[in-house]
């Protein structure tokens, strides 16, 4: 390796453009891994033999997983070697793709998306690795351009898997998948910068902090249970979307590829909001995410010739809000403690994804039991949930810029 990309203990070496774009794409390919099944489900349940009302546990499942990688695995960038540690998660990843390509046992399937889910954690080891490398004045501008390709990830996920599903069957989205993951590998041992964290305790004292941390960090505890309220509206609306598609509006998946890829122009939040957090704003900007989230549900009461473009609004706009406000907490939770960044950063994604779990393992129920209505009062109650532990917190000294 060559000695220009060891990064140093003091965290001197900085972001360049290339390397933000890199940590970018490598960011949006992997955590795509836990959102290919999402508009798929349709097709995967019945193949493998789970019921209707059961298939959404694929997607819970994958996000479960996911959660558990971020509070077992993530911390452990605040003691191992960072690019050995994403490299062996990736590794990790490509089997359980391949797994999830060629069984046919519902309950293996299951498994299999439990460790899809907690392979993908990488992403969440590169985030604070580039804010370690930030300097301060532009750290909420790199954060929120590395995120805006995780979220890239996150939505083209669900196009690309409905059109090569539609095409060539839904295994197949999981052997292309496996394949990505092989690349990114290579990519990640050949131009990822080195860092050894200055942390010396052992896991299970590293473990054992997290309580800590989550104990003496009033701000972080606020952001995450704001964005684990509206991951899980994003969640249930994702999975609930493609079922209300196919059945009332009778599209086909690539159809439904071409209106989740209208759900991408949400992504141009990411950076927007990194921005807005650098200069000061993010009480001001967390507050329209939340009440506009909470809105972006009443389209679904327009006129029913043009309902599929009230949900296609519904989509842009939610996505637009919940990745401005995952950035701005991104940003305020990494201010908090430099040394600890990787465990902050565990904590407030384990939040965030079991939000994403809960909204993703009732919508299949909610859909069936009271159709795009129940969808509806239940997407927007979560925002509002937020929104009001939001202004209540705002109230406090202590969060009043949290």
């Amino acid at each position: 390796m060559n000695p220009a990309t060891q990064v140093p203990h003091s965290g001197t070496a900085t972001m360049t453009r290339g390397m933000v774009l890199l940590f970018a794409f490598c960011c949006g390919a992997i955590v795509a891994n836990i959102y290919y099944a999402q508009p798929i489900i349709g097709l995967i349940a019945p193949d493998i033999g789970l019921t209707s009302t059961m298939a959404s546990f694929i997607v819970s499942l994958t996000q479960i997983g996911y959660a558990l990688g971020l509070f077992f695995l993530v911390p452990l960038g605040d003691l191992l070697e960072n690019r050995k540690l994403m490299i062996i998660t990736t590794v990790v990843a490509i089997a359980s793709l391949l797994a999830a390509a060629f069984t046919d046992q519902p309950n293996v399937f299951l498994l299999v998306s439990l460790l899809v889910g907690f392979s993908s954690v990488s992403v969440q080891i590169l985030i604070p690795l580039a804010a370690h490398l930030a300097p301060e004045e532009s750290r909420g501008r790199v954060v929120g351009g590395i995120m805006g390709g995780l979220l890239l990830g996150i939505l083209l996920a669900r196009p690309v898997s409905s059109v090569v599903a539609d095409h060539f069957g839904w295994r197949a989205m999981f052997v292309i998948a496996a394949g990505l993951m092989a690349a990114i590998s290579v990519v990640l041992a050949l131009t990822m910068p080195k860092r050894q964290p200055d942390h010396s305790a052992s896991y299970g004292q590293l473990l054992g902090s997290l309580w800590t941390l989550l104990r003496q960090q009033p701000v972080l505890r606020q952001r995450a249970f704001y964005q684990g309220c509206m991951f899980a509206t994003f969640s249930l609306f994702w999975t609930a979307v493609p079922l209300e598609l196919a059945r009332n509006h009778g599209l086909s998946q690539t159809q439904i590829a071409i209106f989740a890829l209208v759900g991408a122009i949400g992504a141009i939040a990411a950076p927007i909001s990194g921005r807005l957090a650098d200069a000061g704003h993010t009480r001001v900007a967390s507050l329209l995410a939340m009440v506009f989230a909470s809105l972006s549900f009443l389209p679904a009461f327009i006129h029913p010739a043009y309902s599929v473009i009230g949900l296609a609004v519904t989509g842009v706009v939610l996505d637009f809000c919940v990745q401005m406000n995952m950035v701005l907490g991104q940003r305020a939770v990494y201010a908090l403690d430099a040394k600890s960044r990787s465990r902050l950063n565990a904590l407030y994604m384990t939040s965030i994804f079991i939000g994403g779990a809960f909204g993703s393992s009732i919508a299949s129920v909610v859909y069936e039991q009271g159709g795009w209505l129940w969808i509806v009062i239940v997407g927007s109650a979560f925002p509002l949930l937020a929104l009001f532990r939001f202004i209540s917190a705002s109230q406090k000294p202590s969060l009043a810029t949290a």
